[in-house]
C-alpha cells in the first residue's frame, strides 16, 4: 500500500504557531495538543492567549489545539493493551492515549490516510506535550506474527545486513520510479542494531534520504519480543534530532513489557506459532515497510521543520520483498 505526501493548510498554520510557541513559554506550559482541524467541531476550551501579530487562522489553530488536548483521555500508571498481552507502566513524566485518540491524531491531525491507524494500540507522549507544537510521540502497535527466534542475534553481520537492505531498497526504487513515487535511499545505520537478550528488546536507527531532498531522515525503531508476537515502536524525525530521540527512547522501552503468560520465556515449542523470520528478518522487514510508506507526516517534517514526529508503519505485517525472503525460515519439523 503506497502513500503519497500530504501537506495541508493546517501544517502551514502549525509551522507558524510552532515558531511563536517556542518564543512564548506560557503557551508551552499550557501544553495544548494538536487539533483535529475539522470545520464546525465543538470547542469548549477557552482560546489560548495570542500576541497581536498572529493571524486569525493561527489563533484558531491554537484554540483548537487546546480544545483537542482537553478532550484526550491522557492515561498514566499501568495500562494494558494488545488484548491483555502487553502492559505499559506509564510514569507521570509521560502520558498515553488509546486507539481512538491515536486515530484522531494520526489521521485528522497529522494528515495520514485512515489505514495508517489500523492496528495502532495508542501513542506515548512526554507529559504536557503537544504533537503539533514541538513534540515527539511513540506509536505503539502489536504484531501477531508468531514468536521471533533470537538465536542468530549475536552472530549477525550487521554491515552485510545493511548492504542487503540497501540492495532491497534499490529494487523497491525501480517500482517507485515506474509508478511515479519518490525514491528512497537507505544511506546507512544512524545506530547499528542492538539486541538485549535479557529483556528481549531490539533497537536500531536508519539514515534515509527521500527523493531529491537534501534533508536526511531518521527512522528509530524499537521492537519488544513476546511469546507469539512483538511490539512495534517507530520514531521518525530528521537526522539532526538523533541525540534527542536516542535520549528519549530508553524511557519508552522501559515502559513496555509483556504480561505473565505472554512473555518471550512463555513460548512453548511445537504449540505456539513461530515467526517465519528471525532478528535479521525483523530488521530487514521493518526497513522495507518504512521505505515503502512515506506519509504526509514525514513531508511536514521536511517542509516545515517539525522536530519530533512519529511514523506508524501500518504495513509492517506485510513483510515480503527481496530482502525479507533472504531471512525467512522454514517452520520447524513437527
Amino acid at each position: 500500500m503506497r502513500r503519497t505526501a500530504l501537506i495541508t493548510c493546517a501544517a502551514l498554520v502549525a509551522s507558524s504557531a510552532l515558531a511563536w510557541a517556542q518564543s512564548e513559554p506560557a503557551v508551552q506550559e499550557a501544553a495544548p495538543t494538536a487539533p483535529a482541524l475539522t470545520e464546525g467541531a465543538p470547542v469548549e476550551a477557552a482560546p489560548a492567549a495570542a500576541p497581536p501579530e498572529m493571524t486569525a487562522e493561527e489563533q484558531e489553530y491554537l484554540r483548537q489545539a487546546q480544545a483537542l488536548y482537553d478532550s484526550l483521555d491522557r492515561q498514566t500508571g499501568v495500562v494494558t493493551i494488545a488484548e491483555g498481552r502487553v502492559s505499559l507502566n506509564v510514569p507521570e513524566t509521560h502520558y498515553f492515549v488509546g486507539a481512538a485518540d491515536a486515530r484522531r491524531i494520526i489521521v485528522d491531525v497529522w494528515g495520514n490516510p485512515p489505514n495508517s491507524a489500523q492496528g495502532v494500540e495508542g501513542i506515548i507522549f512526554p507529559a504536557g506535550a503537544n504533537p503539533a507544537l514541538d513534540s515527539w510521540g511513540a506509536i505503539v502497535q502489536y504484531v501477531n506474527e508468531g514468536h521471533v527466534p533470537d538465536d542468530e542475534a549475536s552472530t549477525i553481520d550487521y554491515n552485510q545486513l545493511l548492504r542487503d537492505m540497501q540492495t532491497g531498497a534499490e529494487q523497491e526504487n525501480a517500482w517507485r520510479r515506474e509508478n511515479n513515487y519518490p525514491t528512497v535511499t537507505l544511506v546507512g545505520w544512524a545506530e547499528a542494531p542492538h539486541y538485549d537478550p535479557a529483556t528481549h528488546k531490539l533497537y536500531w536507527a536508519k539514515d534515509l534520504l527521500f527523493g531529491g531532498e537534501s534533508v536526511h531522515s531518521l527512522n528509530y525503531d524499537i521492537r519488544v519480543l513476546g511469546r507469539e508476537g512483538h511490539l512495534v515502536v517507530s520514531f521518525v524525525s530528521t537526522m539532526d534530532q538523533l541525540e534527542t530521540i536516542r535520549a528519549a527512547a530508553p524511557a519508552v522501552m522501559e515502559m513496555a513489557n509483556f504480561t505473565a503468560g505472554n512473555t518471550y520465556a512463555d513460548y512453548v515449542e511445537g504449540v505456539d506459532q513461530r515467526a517465519a523470520y528471525g532478528i535479521g528478518g525483523l530488521i530487514a522487514g521493518g526497513a522495507l515497510a518504512a521505505v515503502a510508506q512515506k506519509t504526509g507526516l514525514l513531508a511536514m517534517i521536511l517542509a516545515f521543520g517539525k522536530k519530533f514526529i512519529v511514523l506508524i508503519i501500518a504495513g509492517i505485517v506485510a513483510l515480503g520483498g527481496a530482502v525479507m525472503r533472504m531471512f525467512r525460515r522454514d517452520p520447524p519439523a513437527s
